[in-house]
């Protein structure tokens, strides 16, 4: 595996790999030395055009923990401001011996150029271009949803733990996840409904009509305009075992206001309509999951009821995405070469040493 680009590129097979890997570090995130030798002499740059909180600090902390350096490259207050390109960037960086590049960008495609147009050497992980894909989202939310609710795995909400050892070498054969909110504008969306659909997983998009992307038709997922409908579910599959609230992103809504432009009328419709609150929340089956990629707008999308439940595994995701983050820069740049992993303690290195895809899938166009 040379870049991780799009969640679309990865086979079944790479994206357990990866779910199996993420839970080895996961492992070793228990321990009172957090800190693994793989990375060590190599250097990461975060190289973020867009804000960013929780992904830019987790990719951090991932590879601090695999003992990489690490260079934290904003837009803001770099010579990008000045009207530096994409290109130039590229190359000052490649000067200065990356070997992997973490790039958020609000083009989309960006990553994409910067893997292919020959200007540098590292590997690329695609950390949220545009509207287009979030792959260490799709697979952290993957990570959580197979803890969660592969095979024996299955925990329900207040038990003492989905078990990671269970879960090891399975995908997600015979889930169901509804996808709820503002689909057209979500990276997080498309980047999970391949990789579920992949994983095994049937995946049920719900949203207004006005927020839904031209040709969701042809994604691989049911499309709902009733959420009430999706929570309760049919005799033939009953509901979903997770739902994942999405972001109203107001900030990509042209000529958004309070009410979100056009695409709703106002907040509180749609909060009724599509928000997930204490009454949608006990229409959920008992072993069903909340889950939300963050930042929430309580009160539109989410209620603190349902935020705050003890079926919302929220602010696990989050420490899940460093584990998964880890294991994606462990696999492009140390991969199963035991010398890499010389010196980490036999606990941690043992569940890596698994074979690592060699070739890079081109994006379809």
């Amino acid at each position: 595996m040379r870049h991780l680009l799009s969640a679309h590129d990865l086979s079944r097979d790479e994206a357990v790999l990866i779910l199996d890997t993420a839970a080895a570090m996961a492992a070793t995130q228990q321990r009172e030395m957090k800190k693994l030798p793989p990375l060590r002499g190599k250097t990461v740059v975060n190289l973020f055009f867009e804000d960013s909180t929780r992904t830019r600090i987790s990719f951090e902390a991932a590879a601090k923990r695999l003992s990489a350096d690490v260079i934290n490259f904003s837009a803001k207050g770099s010579s990008v401001s000045k009207g530096e390109s994409l290109k130039d960037t590229a190359l000052t960086l490649q000067a200065m011996g990356a070997d992997a590049v973490v790039v958020r960008h609000q083009a989309s495609g960006a990553p994409h150029v910067l893997a292919h147009a020959g200007w540098l050497d590292a590997a690329v992980v695609n950390a949220g271009d545009g509207t287009h894909q979030h792959p260490t989202q799709a697979l952290l939310d993957a990570y959580t949803l197979r803890r969660h609710l592969s095979g024996t795995a299955l925990a329900a909400p207040g038990a003492s733990g989905p078990d990671d050892a269970a879960a090891r070498g399975a995908g997600l054969d015979g889930r169901h996840v509804a996808i709820v909110g503002d689909v057209l504008h979500s990276r997080v969306a498309r980047s999970n409904v391949h990789l579920l659909h992949t994983l095994g997983a049937r995946v049920t998009l719900v949203a207004p009509p006005t927020l839904l992307p031209v040709g969701v038709q042809t994604w691989p997922c049911e499309v709902s305009y009733d959420l009430d409908a999706t929570l309760a579910g049919d005799t033939a599959h009953g509901g979903p075992d997770a739902v994942m609230m999405l972001r109203v992103q107001r900030e990509r809504m042209s000529g958004a206001g309070a009410g979100g432009g056009a695409f709703f009328p106002n907040p509180l419709e749609y909060s009724r309509k599509y928000g997930l609150d204490a009454r949608r929340l006990g229409l959920l089956a008992e072993h069903a999951i909340v889950m939300h990629p963050g930042p929430m707008n309580r009160g539109l999308e989410i209620s603190a009821q349902a935020a705050d439940s003890p079926r919302a595994v929220i602010v696990e995701q989050v420490a899940n995405g460093v584990a998964v983050r880890m294991a994606v820069l462990y696999l492009l740049l140390a991969g199963s070469d035991e010398a890499e992993v010389a010196g980490a303690p036999a606990a941690a290195t043992a569940p890596l040493a698994a074979p690592v895809p060699t070739v890079e899938r081109v994006p379809a166009s």
